[in-house]
């Protein structure tokens, strides 16, 4: 009888404890609710759910809370096809805005037939486990090392390694998520807008013979860009040719024309246009690796 009645007592505890917490759950969901406008979970499937975060953004659901909300225009995806991003602004009642392209550009044109080796790097066939053993093995310590953690880390195939062992962006596929970015243990690629038609291909800061001699197409600081752009615009930084892209609206091809390497080019339509006086590249096959290199 006695252990009927704990079972009862326990039974009501139970059951009186159970409604006490329904009843506390149901009050903190009233007083507690946050209120989520419908039309993000419209505009996040419209998106294309790659979290690339090439928007600027968290990712797509941030992206389509940011879109909602008005503090971002729905053009600023990248992945999308105008299209889709059209149909964004349409379903919001927004205007789709405009964001000038960017792409992914690598400072960098020291191939396996123009660039010396001084040693040949064995083991773990990545950038970065080549970078932690002397560097990688290539001369110029700021030199891509050609082993292609960038074409690996790609999510949209826009990067792939060429025969001579220097990776080339597809402007077209490129959307500028800037992984590639992140990945490069010698900090190569950078975003650029495709405005930006001045480009510096080379990092090297060596002296200019040094540079030279490890790489062909290395700038050597020799000032002549400089000279013949406009005021301003190319400067010298150890021993680099820099372009200040505040005054890029004063670019041109000229200030390409007299760099003896060919260092610094004009882009055209993915092209890379080299100055009338850079010597011409004849060889295809790799540099043999040479310990005496300087």
């Amino acid at each position: 009888m006695e252990l009927l009645e704990g079972v009862a007592i326990a039974g009501a505890f139970m059951a009186v404890l159970g409604s006490a917490l329904a009843w506390m759950l149901a009050f903190a969901n009233k007083r507690l609710y946050v209120y989520e406008d419908p039309r993000i979970g419209e505009v996040e499937e419209m998106l294309p759910k790659s979290n690339c975060g090439a928007c600027g953004t968290a990712g797509c659901r941030n992206f389509a809370e940011l879109v909602v909300a008005g503090e971002i225009i729905p053009a600023k995806c990248s992945v999308n096809s105008p299209e889709a991003n059209a149909s964004i602004a349409s379903f919001l009642g927004v205007a789709m805005g405009e964001v000038e392209k960017q792409v992914a550009r690598l400072a960098c044109a020291g191939g396996s037939h123009v660039a010396w080796q001084r040693a040949e790097y064995q083991g773990l066939g990545t950038c970065r486990a080549a970078t932690t053993v002397s560097g990688g093995g290539k001369a110029c310590a700021w030199g891509c090392l050609g082993l292609g953690d960038c074409e690996v880390e790609c999510e949209f195939d826009a990067i792939h390694m060429n025969k001579h062992g220097l990776p080339e962006v597809d402007a077209n596929l490129c959307t500028a998520c800037g992984d590639c970015v992140e990945v490069c243990p010698k900090d190569l690629f950078s975003l650029q807008p495709v405005s930006h038609k001045l480009w510096v291909a080379c990092k090297s800061q060596a002296e200019g013979d040094v540079a030279e001699a490890q790489c062909h197409v290395a700038c050597i600081a020799c000032g002549k860009c400089v000279m013949d752009a406009a005021p301003g615009l190319i400067s010298l930084d150890n021993n680099l040719a820099v372009i200040n892209y505040s005054l890029n609206n004063l670019a041109s091809p000229l200030a390409i024309e007299r760099c003896p390497t060919g260092a610094i080019v004009w882009l055209n339509d993915s092209r890379m246009l080299k100055g009338r006086e850079a010597k011409k590249i004849i060889r295809i096959e790799a540099l043999p690796v040479s310990a005496n290199v300087v």
